[in-house]
């Protein structure tokens, strides 16, 4: 009996934190596993529920951040109803040190009532006037983590593919090259440097790692592209490139390849550069350099625009999976800017926007709302 109810704590909810408070709001936070790999993502659901709807209630929670972990929040969704609040935030945490490590937490219950509210919303740029709450911290237990050690020489920890694509394998001296790798998955961000080793038969440019992630109901699902240029003056061979990766889904290392890759240089005919008549026809404009130096700018201008393009879809997914975010892009006041921050702060993050909103309102130093709104934007995990 002992044996079959271990195994379902296991599977279900390895941590539950307890129901507190009843008498005004409840709240859980549940995670999907407690042991855990160096680096396997670990999904943490908070939610926070009023129960008593007599009084006005706000609440500030958040993960205290540590060297040993890494916090991603995953989907945010608030209803703010006033007298029945509720809260569920998907976050997705990453251990990044082996033994025995403590998630901790900060919740604040914060208590005011209507006529305060009214009061504060009347407001305006000229008339600031503050949300006044009585506050109370809520101690909550920490999440407590036995991280295992991963095998050695690992550079992937998830569920991962690799794909990749190469323009040519034939080309002229010095012409560069383009080589696009795709790793995308669920696990830790496939973010690795040197994919290419480098070596004195050609040259390596490349960009830094576009960065895709996209919320799941299961996590985080990752896409980063990796965009190279090689340049040599005669042929050579890439060699195999081999990443070692482990599932901690299924306990198992496996390996991601990129077989090796010969490349044929053609090199530059020299006797076509002597001139063997004495009187010369007229000079040509030779423009091989310039279609050299236009393909070259084409692979990184490619990188560019695939950079604009992953960034303003991942604003667009950011809006779609935070709704903190429309109502500060929509603040087109400063007055209007503070309430939105004050009244849905969650943790410390906005301190300082707050303290940079109350001084441009009320001190000497001004600081423009775009500036500001940018500011409260990062701050949203």
């Amino acid at each position: 009996m002992k044996h079959v109810l271990g195994k379902f704590l296991l599977f279900v909810f390895i941590f539950v934190s307890s129901l507190l408070h009843a008498e005004d709001f409840s709240y859980s936070i549940v995670a999907n596993k407690q042991t855990v790999y160096l680096k396997e993502p670990i999904l943490l659901s908070v939610d926070i529920n009023q129960t008593n709807p007599d009084t006005v209630l706000l609440f500030h929670f958040f993960i205290k951040p540590s060297k040993a972990y890494q916090i991603r929040q995953v989907t945010a969704k608030h209803d703010d109803t006033i007298h029945h609040l509720k809260h569920h935030n998907l976050y997705e945490i990453y251990p990044l040190q082996t033994g025995d490590v403590n998630i901790q937490f900060s919740l604040i219950k914060r208590v005011t009532n209507e006529e305060k509210v009214r009061y504060f919303a009347s407001g305006d740029r000229d008339d600031f006037k503050k949300l006044e709450t009585k506050d109370y911290p809520i101690e909550v237990p920490p999440l407590a983590l036995h991280v295992k050690p991963l095998p050695e020489g690992t550079k992937l920890i998830g569920d991962f593919s690799l794909d990749y694509k190469i323009n040519t394998h034939s080309e002229k001296a010095l012409t560069p090259i383009s080589i696009e790798v795709t790793l995308k998955g669920k696990g830790y961000p496939p973010v690795i440097d040197k994919l290419i080793p480098p070596s004195a038969e050609y040259k390596v440019f490349s960009e830094k790692p576009h960065v895709k992630m996209i919320p799941t109901p299961e996590g985080m699902f990752s896409t980063v592209t990796y965009l190279f240029a090689l340049s040599a003056r005669k042929s050579y061979t890439l060699p195999n490139i081999t990443l070692k990766a482990f599932s901690p889904s299924t306990h198992t290392p496996y390996t991601l390849e990129i077989p090796e890759q010969h490349f044929e240089i053609l090199s530059i005919d020299k006797k076509s550069l002597v001139d063997n008549q004495n009187t010369p026809p007229p000079r040509k404009a030779d423009w091989t350099w310039v279609e050299n130096l236009l393909r070259y700018l084409l692979v990184f201008t490619a990188g560019y625009f695939t950079a604009l393009s992953l960034r303003w879809k991942r604003k667009k997914t950011r809006k779609q999976a935070h709704p903190l975010i429309e109502k500060i892009e929509d603040a087109n006041t400063e007055k209007r800017l503070l309430q939105v921050l004050m009244s849905h702060e969650e943790g410390k993050q906005f301190t300082q926007v707050i303290e940079k909103l109350e001084t441009s309102l009320y001190g000497k130093t001004k600081t423009p709302l775009k500036k500001l709104k940018k500011e409260a934007l990062e701050k949203i995990v």
